[in-house]
């Protein structure tokens, strides 16, 4: 195995610990791991990319991977043995769902533990070794979707929209999602040269691999990475060209991009001062502008009242797990009440900033109806200034099935050849 195949394997097993052994997000590890003097740091892009796919594929497959280590483990591991189940992890993740050669397998599993911890290099090695043999049989025993898919969220779907629809997204999930672009104008133009396909929402669709700053139109500024279903709340507060948009919760700033680039003059605010600082580096090579402050949109007021505010609010993301899987193994039916109690108080300051007659789009990445429909049920409950104003299917490109009975956006993650979980709903400030 080469020293930069080990290097990849050992930044990815410093994220896997990260993550799973300290709760930190995947954005936030890799943005730690690519500063300074982060393992990833030092790593070439392709080498870096590397890392980042053993990552996610051990964390979307993670059930699946730890069945499998168990029935090829004679007693269990202990709790002290944290580095060599992230070995294990990481091999397994490579025989099954990769298709690493064998010998690769198992002597870069070996190398992993160093001297981290020598005294168990031959179970890691005799396990690895009869990972790469029974790996087909035992994948194909293997109930995938039930696997990887926590108890609490089966549930939570399978009650909100069905079995049916809950195994269709689940396996959705499980599939490495293509990549999708937002172009500042004339996405046709480039679906040849990126070799992808303009989707009927107006994204452009290719499939993944390579380096992204390496593609056509990067360092020209003509596009920026955004799923297909976060690119379309926008478009449902109506023309915006020269008008005055407030942006709450704006970070990563997909949204900030796009209505910058429709002409909009964006007030774009976000209490966390990297992820703004990373939303001010894309407007920059974009050549965009927006005003981005850094603060929390609980406390701070604008000196006038907005006739358009978005508000992403912050969420459990569980729509996102095809982009996100750490959040498989990060959140908790009580983050979702949570996160329904902060929107609740987020929904209460974006009424207050908004203007008579005004528009407020609210929107989540949640598959959850707790921070989505019942958070708007609970906001006109409550007395609120504020009017429902339906959305019709021809504002969402004519998909008629994003088009909710109460006339909300909803997406789910096997729509239209697959799209991140997105529930939005466009409210008007009474007169």
């Amino acid at each position: 195995m080469s020293d930069t195949g080990h290097r990849s394997r050992s930044a990815a097993m410093r994220l896997l610990g990260r993550i799973l052994d300290r709760g930190q997000m995947l954005d936030e590890a890799l943005l730690d791991e690519q500063e300074g003097s982060g393992r990833m740091a030092k790593l070439a892009p392709r080498d870096r990319a590397f890392a980042r796919l053993l990552t996610v594929t051990v964390l979307r497959r993670l059930g699946q991977i730890d069945d499998a280590i168990d029935r090829c483990l004679d007693k269990p591991l202990n709790r002290a043995a944290k580095p060599a189940r992230i070995a294990l992890r990481l091999a397994a993740a490579q025989t099954m769902f990769l298709g690493t050669p064998a010998h690769a397998v198992a002597d870069g599993a070996v190398r992993l533990m160093g001297s981290r911890q020598k005294h168990l290099s031959g179970l890691v090695n005799a396990v690895s070794r009869r990972l790469t043999r029974e790996a087909d049989d035992i994948l194909t025993s293997q109930d995938e979707l039930r696997l990887n898919c926590p108890e609490w969220l089966w549930r939570s779907w399978a009650t909100a929209y069905g079995e049916e629809a809950t195994e269709k997204m689940v396996a959705s999930m499980l599939l490495e999602p293509p990549l999708d672009l937002t172009f500042k104008k004339n996405a046709e133009d480039w679906a040849e040269r990126l070799q992808g396909e303009v989707l009927v929402t107006g994204s452009l669709r290719r499939q993944g691999g390579g380096i992204i700053q390496a593609l056509p139109g990067f360092n020209e500024g003509e596009w920026w990475v955004q799923d297909a279903a976060a690119a379309l709340p926008v478009s449902l507060l109506g023309p915006v060209e020269g008008r005055e948009v407030l942006e709450l919760c704006a970070a990563p700033g997909g949204k900030t991009a796009q209505l910058a680039a429709l002409g909009a003059r964006v007030t774009a605010i976000d209490n966390a001062p990297k992820r703004l600082a990373l939303l001010q580096t894309n407007l920059d090579r974009l050549g965009l502008h927006a005003k981005t402050f850094a603060a929390d949109a609980l406390t701070w007021r604008p000196e006038k009242l907005f006739d358009f505010i978005l508000l992403d609010a912050p969420c459990s993301a569980t729509g996102t797990i095809r982009r996100h899987p750490d959040i498989w193994h990060l959140r908790s039916a009580k983050d979702v009440s949570g996160m329904a109690e902060l929107q609740n108080q987020m929904l209460q300051a974006a009424t207050e900033m908004l203007a008579p007659g005004g528009t407020l789009v609210f929107c989540t990445c949640s598959l959850q109806p707790e921070e989505g429909e019942e958070r708007i049920e609970a906001l006109l409950a409550s007395g609120a200034p504020v009017t429902r104003r339906p959305i019709e299917a021809a504002e969402l490109f004519g998909v008629d099935s994003l088009v909710t009975p109460l006339g909300d956006m909803c997406t789910l993650p096997h729509y239209e050849g697959g799209m991140d979980g997105f529930y939005a709903c466009r409210l008007l400030r009474d007169d």
